[in-house]
């Protein structure tokens, strides 16, 4: 097995915290993709000629305004076609594990001998928690419109297809109508001191988006817990209706000010609970 990589290292700035004054999603994934880049490159391959298809993504320790970072990646898998990425992202300043990746991406080309060699090169043993396949719905009977935009141009990749963060960002949103509909609104939160923290991400892409596509994100929720909430958000091309990407997302009532999951409020549960989705 080879050693880790290092493929990033940074801080958080002022301006890509959410509200409940932590790191954004989207910009976690700015970084995964900034990772992936590098170990490509380090195999020999482009980020250009490499696709994300899939990420599990499991958070474990929050980071925050001017915490300092820096990641480490190594291959986990391969196929004549396909490399599966792991990524480890540190606390660099407490030395602590932040956040666990499993990034798949598909390759334009074949390996070569050359680079299959360099990607072997590249293996890591990987230790990162197991991803779990749960029931989804069939179809989107019971799912509400939750976010509905266009590609902007700046929000390409190097190959001209929309960037990882530009996925998050429309899940993000739609995240917020989607838990509005049951009660934890903008202004609930703000006056509880109250947010919806993120704990695991499963982003599944299809077709690639391009700047001026259309989108339409639907949004439904999966299960309800004492703190815990799990939603599934459906984004198509419009028109269309092509689905383009899906999100699972695993998330917690969070208590600003203690930093901890906090229980949801008994109305906001039923409320929820009136909302789950069917699933096979």
């Amino acid at each position: 097995m080879g050693d880790w990589l290092e493929t990033y290292r940074g801080t958080v700035f002022r301006w890509e915290v959410d509200p409940n004054d932590h790191l954004t999603v989207a910009y976690y994934f700015a970084r995964i993709a900034d990772a992936g880049a590098g170990l490509l490159a380090a195999v020999g391959l482009t980020a250009a000629a490499a696709r994300t298809t899939d990420s599990f993504v499991r958070y474990q320790r929050e980071l925050r305004v001017g915490d300092i970072m820096h990641m480490e990646s190594g291959v986990i898998g391969l196929t004549p076609d396909a490399l599966v990425l792991g990524h480890k992202l540190f606390d660099s300043g407490a030395g602590a594990l932040c956040t666990t990746v499993e990034q798949r991406v598909r390759l334009s080309v074949p390996l070569t001998a050359g680079t299959r060699r360099a990607a072997e090169a590249r293996q890591v043993d990987w230790d990162g928690p197991a991803r779990e396949r749960r029931p989804r719905p069939a179809g989107l009977a019971g799912f509400r419109d939750s976010a509905r935009d266009t590609v902007k141009p700046a929000e390409a990749d190097v190959a001209g297809g929309a960037a990882l963060s530009h996925y998050i960002h429309r899940f993000s949103a739609a995240n917020g109508h989607a838990i509005a509909a049951f009660g934890m609104t903008p202004a609930y939160m703000r006056a509880e001191h109250r947010g919806f923290s993120t704990f695991e991400f499963q982003l599944e892409l299809g077709g690639p988006l391009r700047p001026g596509d259309g989108v339409r994100v639907r949004s439904g929720v999966l299960h309800v817990g004492n703190s815990s909430l799990r939603l599934l958000h459906v984004m198509t091309r419009e028109p269309g209706d092509e689905v383009v990407a899906t999100l699972e997302q695993s998330g917690v009532h969070f208590d600003q000010d203690a930093r901890r999951p906090a229980p949801l409020p008994d109305a906001l549960r039923e409320r929820a609970r009136t909302l789950l989705l069917k699933t096979i």
